[in-house]
């Protein structure tokens, strides 16, 4: 599994080493709302031609809330993105993959998604992918700002614990999500 990884990590690395070798213009983003949920996250993003370009970007959240609270993940999403004008200005549209794993319990989410995970943990990983959305304000020559949203399918495999920071697994299961699976709010700097 550990070679696995080490393999992924060095065949995303050489990718984004080509790409950036062609690319003429190369842009280090953050998503706002996903780093004010103290999940630090970051993404570069490769113009790719004209009118295409090709983003990474993950978030790792690894911190326990309290003995009781914790929403430690991880998260990569690759996407492939067309814009209508020009690389890095006004709308495109994108395909996206994404992946990570998940250990949450005692946490109360908003809007009332996923109630059980109030008083129970969930353990385990999640993969799939989507259409995207977006528009980019160019509001200097080195600051852009970005809003994108995503709709798509995951494939959600867990295990559900009846306690929130201990026990044996209650169920073992799947679950397959259809609904938004992205949501940002970037600053964006063009190197």
């Amino acid at each position: 599994m550990m070679k696995q990884k080490k393999l992924l990590i060095v065949s995303v690395l050489l990718v984004l080493a080509v790409f950036c070798s062609r690319a003429q213009k190369v842009a280090i983003k953050t998503n706002i709302p996903y780093l004010a949920t103290s999940t630090p996250n970051l993404a570069i993003e490769v113009a790719t031609g004209d009118k295409h370009s090709f983003s990474i970007g993950g978030g790792w959240q690894p911190w326990q809330f309290s003995d009781t609270k914790k929403l430690k993940h991880w998260l990569v999403q690759p996407e492939l993105r067309y814009w209508t004008c020009e690389t890095f200005n006004g709308h495109f549209f994108g395909i996206h993959a994404l992946g990570g794993q998940f250990n949450a319990g005692g946490i109360k989410l908003p809007f009332g998604l996923f109630p059980s995970l109030r008083d129970n943990r969930y353990q385990g990983w999640a993969a799939g992918g989507g259409l995207s959305y977006g528009y980019q304000w160019v509001m200097s020559p080195r600051w852009n700002f970005e809003l994108s949203v995503g709709v798509g399918y995951l494939y959600v495999d867990y295990k559900k614990y009846e306690c929130r920071e201990c026990g044996k697994p209650v169920e073992k299961s799947h679950y397959n999500y259809i609904g938004p699976t992205k949501a940002a709010i970037s600053l964006i700097y063009c190197l």
